[in-house]
């Protein structure tokens, strides 16, 4: 799914991540989202997350 919507993303949903330090290699972190930080209905480069454990990064899928 697309991680660009924010009415797609679900607190406690497992989802990919890239990093503000990871952008270059797009590197994915997996995680549970803890809290959602992007406050508009979309965001064209992914929704703003923060994972369980505190990574702090942009939705770039939603696992099933």
């Amino acid at each position: 799914m697309d991680g660009t919507v924010r009415s797609s993303i679900k607190i406690g949903a497992r989802v990919l991540v890239v990093q503000k330090q990871d952008q270059r290699t797009g590197k994915l972190t997996e995680g549970t989202v803890q809290r959602i930080l992007t406050n508009s209905a979309n965001h064209p480069r992914g929704i703003k997350v923060m994972l369980e454990g505190g990574i702090v990064g942009r939705v770039q899928e939603i696992c099933e």
